[in-house]
């Protein structure tokens, strides 16, 4: 095949697919979790700190860096597995024990993240879990006495997942220790990667709900102050067919509202975005699963429609509803301009109409102007003809007074016609 340029990202883009897979772990074994978001929005989060603070993390076992602006990582740190992986809003850190924990969910687990280096982290805890993972025991009854010890019975859901390869569980609820809690058992054949891929999802599906509730904590913020521009609203909405009402003020406090209604939009633009792709990851982690009942309990999809979906489908409702709230006061300010540039218009055709009554008034003064300014022109007319015309008085045997008189009526006719020539020309 003849030489061809490669795109410069050719490699970068294949490498991609396959840069995070997923761990390795048999049963017994337990695995501790913790995401981390910056408080920031993601647009302007710094992803070097991050980074520094997974290399801090690496220095105290010794183990090797990753890469210059290397956004996942997988190396062992002390007696340890560590998985780490850096989103669009936040980072994860996952420690994969080989040995099994003295006792269910010991807190003792999540001490390969120092206390002192969490409270170095940039930014604030999303979410961490605790995972036990077990031989699945020959009875299912087994099963349920540890479920109803480690759980709360109200909330947990319970699943046999990929073909009855394992039986999941947890309540989503956070235990004394400030963690949640998931257990796996897995069947004897059930292999290291299908276990390692059961337990990232568990981890996705717990980030990805916790990410997405940003959403509807969010709603409940912007509930009040959207109730508020809502009454607002429509109250102005209802000034707009008063007749008596002053339309440019109106106008004034729906630019107003509709200047808040945009803010309000432009800040929660990114959030609503997020959880509605948060959402789906979580019903599509949920669906990969393949659940199946596990002893007539509850399974997660049933859980998330209970209790998750809810929330999401608020969060979608008013995200409408402000999209809503900003269509009709973008509306009604057009109406409302509409209405103002029709009294203005108004208001120039009555100023029209007086500027020509005023130039009808004045062309009437001018035109009385028009006869004083014929008599006064006449007069200086007719001396100027008297000077001409009295020289010739005494040969003609007429007095001067008689010769003026004679000349009178013919130089204000004159005058006249030619005033009227002059102005008709300029007409």
């Amino acid at each position: 095949m003849a030489p061809i340029d490669d795109h410069p990202l050719r490699y970068k883009m294949a490498n991609e697919l396959h840069a995070r897979p997923f761990p390795s772990m048999e049963a017994p074994c337990s695995a501790a979790y913790v995401a981390i978001k910056q408080p920031n929005d993601a647009v302007s989060r710094d992803r070097q700190l991050d980074l520094d603070h997974l290399i801090t993390l690496l220095d105290r076992h010794g183990a090797p860096h990753p890469q210059p602006g290397a956004t996942h990582y997988y190396g062992q740190i002390g007696k340890h597995w560590l998985k780490w992986e850096q989103h669009t809003e936040f980072v994860t850190y996952t420690a994969f024990s080989e040995s099994s924990p003295r006792r269910a969910f010991d807190p003792v687990e999540f001490e390969v993240f120092p206390e002192d280096w969490l409270k170095q982290a940039p930014g604030q805890r999303v979410t961490s879990v605790l995972i036990d993972i077990r031989q699945r025991p020959a009875a299912d009854d087994d099963i349920t006495k540890s479920l109803d010890e480690w759980f709360v019975t109200e909330s947990l859901a319970a699943a046999s997942v990929l073909d009855d390869a394992a039986i999941v569980a947890g309540d989503f609820r956070i235990d004394q220790n400030g963690h949640l809690r998931f257990a796996v058992f897995t069947d004897e054949a059930t292999s290291a990667r299908r276990i390692g891929r059961i337990v990232q999802r568990l981890c996705e599906i717990e980030t990805y709900k916790s990410m997405s509730m940003l959403g509807f904590a969010r709603v409940r913020q912007l509930q009040p102050e959207l109730n508020t521009l809502d009454t607002q609203l429509t109250r102005l909405m209802g000034t707009m067919s008063d007749e008596n009402a002053s339309a440019e003020s109106t106008l004034n406090a729906l630019l107003s509202i509709s200047a808040e209604l945009e803010t309000l939009s432009a800040r929660s633009s990114f959030r609503f975005g997020a959880t509605g792709a948060y959402e789906a990851l979580v019903n599509q982690r949920i669906e990969a699963l393949r659940e199946e009942r596990f002893q007539g309990r509850q399974h997660f999809a049933e859980f998330m429609m209970r209790r998750y979906a809810p929330a999401m489908r608020t969060v979608t409702s008013a995200e409408r509803r402000l999209e809503q709230m900003s269509s009709r006061s973008i509306r009604a300010s057009n109406l409302l301009r509409t209405r103002v540039d029709v009294e203005r218009s108004a208001q120039n055709q009555a100023l029209l109409e007086s500027m020509d009554k005023r130039s009808d008034l004045q062309l009437r003064l001018q035109r009385t102007v028009e006869g004083l300014s014929v008599v006064a022109i006449s007069y200086y007319a007719v001396s100027l003809v008297g000077y001409m015309l009295y020289p010739m008085a005494t040969a003609l045997g007429a007095s001067k007074g008689t010769l003026t008189a004679l000349v009178t009526l013919p130089v204000v006719a004159f005058v006249w016609w030619a005033i009227r020539r002059l102005r008709a020309k300029v007409e």
